[in-house]
């Protein structure tokens, strides 16, 4: 495993976040390329994917085809970061995704990659810039601005790992699985908005209400959001475990 030189992003200062959309109805390659550059604005290289990466989790990446081993090769040498937008068939590309930093590469004998890469920083794309041999965006940074009202986030935070815990444990009592002591601590002393980063992260198998969280700019918009999913998921979870108690085949 190699690591290498991080210099030119980690400079780059943010920049205020244009108007929330969730998706385009197109693709970014069909998006309009010509509008002219702003003096400070960041150029990045986009990764489509059809998962979402959160600030803080931790993405393996396994890399074969041509263009993005280009891609990588340039990065390696580089900046070692890159934007993962999350993009399906049907809504086509999100406009709002979330860098991601090789933390680890290792080549691969058929010059395939292998990388282990960190959440970084949310962006919006604001300009396509090209499209060949892969896409690369101009971007704006995204961060998360302070409540209308004024919120208990720590409150708030405690209520979503409770939910969290609770969801836990009646899913392993499904699967046949020991209920551990309390589920351990969720938040490791995380800060409400990376602990909403951490709770949106574990939502495997819902990308788009993933992407949805991905968005907001709102840290109790997204923990409510999240509690709001964990009670269903909870209630779902105790009829379940009751009619399982009823009729154990």
């Amino acid at each position: 495993l190699h690591f290498s030189d991080r210099t030119r992003l980690r400079q780059r200062r943010r920049m205020p976040p244009t108007s929330l959309r969730y998706y385009s109805s197109a693709s970014p390659e069909n998006r309009r390329a010509n509008s002219p550059k702003s003096a400070d604005a960041v150029e990045l290289p986009l990764f489509p994917l059809p998962l979402v990466l959160f600030p803080g989790a931790i993405l393996p990446l396994q890399i074969f085809e041509f263009r993005y081993r280009m891609m990588m090769q340039t990065l390696i040498q580089t900046d070692l970061r890159f934007g993962v937008i999350y993009t399906d068939a049907a809504s086509g590309a999100a406009d709002v995704g979330c860098v991601g930093e090789i933390v680890k590469h290792e080549r691969l004998a058929d010059d395939r990659f292998f990388l282990i890469c960190k959440g970084q920083e949310r962006f919006r794309i604001t300009r396509l810039v090209r499209t060949k041999p892969y896409l690369v965006a101009e971007v704006a940074w995204l961060e998360d601005r302070p409540s209308a009202e004024a919120e208990d986030l720590e409150s708030l935070s405690d209520e979503v790992e409770i939910y969290m815990k609770d969801v836990i444990r009646l899913s392993n009592r499904l699967n046949g699985k020991p209920e551990k002591e309390g589920s351990q601590d969720l938040r490791r002393n995380l800060f409400p908005t990376p602990f909403s980063f951490f709770v949106g992260s574990t939502f495997e198998g819902a990308p788009r209400e993933q992407q949805a969280l991905l968005e907001l700019e709102d840290t109790a918009a997204r923990l409510k959001r999240e509690k709001e999913t964990l009670k269903n998921t909870l209630n779902y979870l105790t009829a379940a475990s009751a009619v399982k108690d009823v009729f154990p085949s």
